[in-house]
């Protein structure tokens, strides 16, 4: 934990010593990255579904001398886990996912989670070429279908996609074109939790135009920067349940604190999702039941009891209400950040109850409880150096465009009050409408990119001096007013239609590997 001689020597190093003191808060920060990449042919720039990868990926890390543990499901193996890194899929085949294990809190912590995010790209490149694969540069990839065929043949095999499907309704084909985030994780003090919630997402626009990077469809330019995100109207518009779409929408204002967050993720309309049957906190594995006559959680938590259906058999089954079905519950919502925990001790329900009913009560209860919570933002696109950005702004820029959105996170929480002053001086609706138009036109709206100036001069101010680098590939979209998307509609336009475009765009939008750049 920083003292206060190492507080007085960031400020001695900057002209901004009141921000820098500030910025001593980021040093407290533990961080993690859930790091989304989309597989494409080496070839011919195909969407790529993966398949001797976690065999070769193994083979890499253990060379290395790194510990691996396979996970599997309906006998595939889905991921391995390693001491740095869970390293898996996200919705498909074609979509890796490796989440970093959470580097510890110090005034070196924003370096060392981008020494390790490199490590584990490279490891994921090397194990690529074991089967001629790479990495694209994109948040979406550019020409995959989403028909029946090929939702079957490539969608992971998790039990919870069936019922997300087959009772909910969701369309979740429409996300099986490889649809990539760049996720930082940011731990913050349960205290102040909501105001770090409401900071990230009412300024979430701004992350959304300095890392939008899926401007094309299905083959086609789609008149987005950032059509990613799109996703999810269109697998909730047919949902059976209205509440499941509602918890995709901008809130009307920003929380109050923890108790009004999570009224607002439970709240009449919406209906819970199976809930475990057992009180253990390996949900993934344990039995779920669907409860019956579709309530919120809030309903199941208030009663003795709830009946229902198991989701894995369908026999009866009846739920207890316990404070692990809060806990687990926790991911109903899918705006542009979530605040994420796990308690060390579960209260009994009424405490929990009744703390919820209190102004400020979760927030007491859970620090009694011990609680480990973070800032999950979701609002940047997945991207890596590649190419056209070394030929545009250079290695030095590049290196640091996959930890561009966690130092902007960390940023915005390590100068929180300034943050929430940003969101009050703009506007909570305001802010909710240029999420829009970042999504659509990028650094190309004069509102959105005057928001990006001020966000991230309050981001710099909130890092200490040393880190500040890290923003520079954030500093290079707002200088240039070109974002990813914009140098991949470049090269995509300047392609005639009569060739093949994916395979054109490799040479410059392909991931290059850390040791070319760094």
């Amino acid at each position: 934990m920083t003292d206060m001689r190492q507080v007085a020597d960031v400020a001695a190093n900057s002209t901004l010593a009141v921000h820098d003191a500030c910025a001593a808060l980021a040093y407290r920060a533990r961080l993690g990255l859930e790091m989304e990449m989309v597989v494409a042919h080496a070839g011919t720039g195909v969407s790529h579904p993966v398949e001797s990868y976690f065999d070769a990926l193994s083979r890499v890390k253990q060379d290395r001398g790194d510990a691996c543990r396979a996970e599997w499901l309906s006998g595939r193996c889905v991921g391995i886990e390693t001491p740095t890194a869970h390293c898996g899929l996200d919705n498909g085949f074609n979509l890796l996912e490796t989440a970093t294990a959470p580097v510890d809190a110090g005034p070196l912590s924003l370096e060392r989670l981008d020494a390790q995010a490199h490590q584990e790209l490279a490891d994921t490149l090397d194990a690529l070429q074991h089967e001629q694969a790479c990495v694209l540069n994109v948040a979406q990839h550019p020409d995959c279908p989403r028909d029946p065929d090929w939702y079957a043949r490539v969608c992971v095999p998790r039990p919870i996609y069936q019922e997300l499907v087959s009772y909910r309704g969701w369309h979740h084909w429409v996300g099986i074109d490889a649809k990539a985030q760049n996720g930082p994780n940011t731990s913050a003090p349960v205290l102040h939790a909501a105001q770090s919630l409401n900071v990230v997402l009412g300024l979430a626009a701004a992350s959304i135009a300095l890392f939008g990077n899926s401007p094309l469809e299905s083959g086609s330019a789609t008149g987005l920067k950032e059509n990613r995100l799109t996703i999810w109207p269109r697998v909730f518009k047919p949902a059976r349940f209205a509440g499941d779409a509602l918890l995709t929408e901008y809130p009307s204002r920003p929380f109050r604190d923890l108790g009004d967050y999570f009224r607002w993720m439970f709240q009449p309309g919406t209906v819970t999702r199976s809930l475990p049957l057992d009180h253990r906190y390996d949900y993934k594995s344990a039995p779920t039941v669907i409860p019956d006559r579709d309530p919120s959680l809030t309903e199941v938590l208030h009663a003795a009891r709830w009946p229902g259906r198991r989701s894995d058999n369908g026999q009866e089954a009846v739920l207890i209400p316990h404070a692990m079905h809060f806990e687990h519950s926790q991911i109903a919502q899918f705006l542009d950040a979530r605040w994420r925990y796990r308690l060390h001790t579960l209260p009994a329900m009424p405490e929990l109850l009744a703390a919820w009913r209190e102004e400020g009560g979760l927030e007491s209860l859970f620090a009694a409880c011990g609680v480990d919570g973070y800032i999950e933002g979701r609002a940047a696109g997945a991207g890596f150096a590649d190419a056209c950005l070394i030929r545009e702004a250079g290695a030095a820029v590049a290196r640091h465009v996959l930890i561009g959105p966690s130092a902007l996170q960390l940023g915005i929480l390590g100068n929180l009050e300034e943050a929430t002053q940003l969101v009050q001086d703009w506007g909570w609706q305001t802010l909710g409408m240029l999420r829009q138009a970042a999504m659509q036109h990028g650094m190309a709206d004069a509102r959105v990119r005057a928001l990006c100036s001020d966000v991230l001069a309050v981001a710099h101010a909130g890092l200490p001096a040393h880190s500040r680098q890290h923003l520079a590939y954030a500093d290079h979209v707002l200088e240039s007013g070109r974002s990813a998307a914009d140098r991949l509609l470049d090269t995509w336009n300047s392609v005639s239609q009569y060739e093949d475009r994916l395979q054109r765009l490799l040479p410059h939008h392909a991931a290059l590997h850390p040791s070319l750049f760094i």
